[in-house]
């Protein structure tokens, strides 16, 4: 499936061909911190099938628990986090943030990971009164 997208002020772009199977959520601590929120979705797809458009993003290099590198990046005007690799070869995978694909309403996740962090409630969501909006 062809993607593209962008963070939330536009600066940062890209295009991408992903597996729509292939779209994940990962409850691991370091995710939510990462993104602000409970957990983080990603669509993986091959390092030679992405391509950024815009402009560069900006790099942070989380050490994970592993002792591998991961790069996340991030555009550097709105903070929005973009996607994330790895080196060596954790670097021949992109995972893109949900988040910023444009397509998103298509892609929905297929598994999910580091279960044992999930925070209590998520299970629950469903359940909670909503507004169509505010």
């Amino acid at each position: 499936m062809r993607i593209d997208g962008q963070c939330h002020c536009g600066h940062v772009t890209y295009e991408a061909e992903i597996d729509p199977d292939d779209v994940s959520i990962c409850h691991c601590t370091d995710c939510q911190q990462l993104t602000g929120s409970a957990y983080r979705v990603t669509a993986s797809t091959p390092r030679a099938s992405f391509r950024l458009t815009g402009a560069e993003p900006k790099l942070y290099v989380k050490i994970a628990e592993n002792g591998r590198k991961r790069l996340q990046f991030f555009c550097p005007e709105c903070g929005s986090p973009i996607y994330t690799t790895g080196t060596d070869e954790d670097a021949e995978e992109v995972g893109i943030r949900l988040g910023t694909i444009n397509q998103r309403r298509a892609l929905a996740p297929r598994s999910q990971i580091w279960c044992s962090s999930a925070l209590p409630w998520i299970g629950d969501v469903g359940k909670l009164p909503g507004k169509p909006r505010d």
